[in-house]
């Protein structure tokens, strides 16, 4: 079984004192890749230290995380970009980026023009958005809806909106819905609407150190558990794992390599 853990944050400090066991449980899971998507500067340089340390293994993504947008967020962008440019640059996605208003609205124009910006680094460079959206859909929609575009792909992270979300964001065909440990949460709507999702707009992801999926809950998420989220997923749509990790992969090959 191959399975690309799209969505983790084991750069973070919480990682520091067992991270090559964590990678070292993936690998043991049928964990091939995982991508580490950026949340701001400051755990910029940990971020390419993780991909160094494990070349081939982890890969980078560029980004600013909605909830990191402050007023300042054009000199941020502005110190971000040129990185996007250095020969060899190594990022094979632009994000974390998106919208959140969940906690907070006090940038919410910040925030929406900050992922504009983002966006348009997309279309520039080619490569495709992993996107945070909480609280935010309509705004997420509606600010997409302005670049909708062929070349246009990624992935809607941490996807667990309701049937009318879901149907408005498969509308963007380039992407795909970033699934993970909420998939297995008792109370979780998300089975029942993930059910009838194609299984070519589907990829599967941690969002380590964060949601860890049952039976995991409560502790602290690594990649090894995506593992977990895949025999849901498989238990769910009625399928042998390894049909599923196969799919899943192939979907995130698509996107990133």
């Amino acid at each position: 079984m191959n399975i690309i853990d799209t969505h983790s944050h084991i750069y973070l400090e919480g990682f520091d004192s067992d991270r090559e066991e964590v990678v070292h449980r993936a690998k043991e899971k049928g964990v091939t890749k995982i991508i580490l998507p950026a949340i701001d500067l400051v755990t910029l340089d940990r971020l390419l230290r993780t991909c160094d340390e494990f070349p081939g293994y982890c890969y980078p993504s560029l980004g600013l995380h909605p909830e990191e947008v402050r007023e300042d967020y054009p000199k941020v962008l502005a110190q971000m970009k040129p990185l996007l440019k250095e020969n060899g640059s190594t990022f094979i996605g632009i994000g974390e980026v998106g919208l959140d208003f969940y906690w907070d609205q006090t940038y919410k124009e910040e925030q929406i023009r900050a992922f504009e910006t983002q966006i348009e680094w997309a279309l520039e460079f080619n490569l495709p958005l992993i996107i945070h959206n909480r609280s935010s859909h309509r705004e997420l929609v509606d600010t997409l809806l302005k670049y909708k575009s062929d070349s246009l792909r990624g992935i809607f992270h941490c996807f667990g909106g309701t049937q009318e979300e879901c149907d408005e964001l498969l509308q963007f065909r380039g992407f795909c819905l970033g699934i993970g440990g909420v998939l297995t949460f008792k109370k979780s709507s998300l089975p029942q609407i993930i059910k009838d999702v194609p299984l070519d707009r589907l990829v599967v992801e941690t969002d380590s150190p964060y949601l860890a999926p049952v039976p995991h809950r409560g502790k602290r998420n690594e990649s090894s558990f995506v593992y977990d989220v895949v025999m849901k997923l498989a238990e769910i749509k009625q399928l042998p794992g390894d049909v599923i990790a196969e799919a899943t992969t192939r979907n995130a090959e698509n996107l990133f390599f």
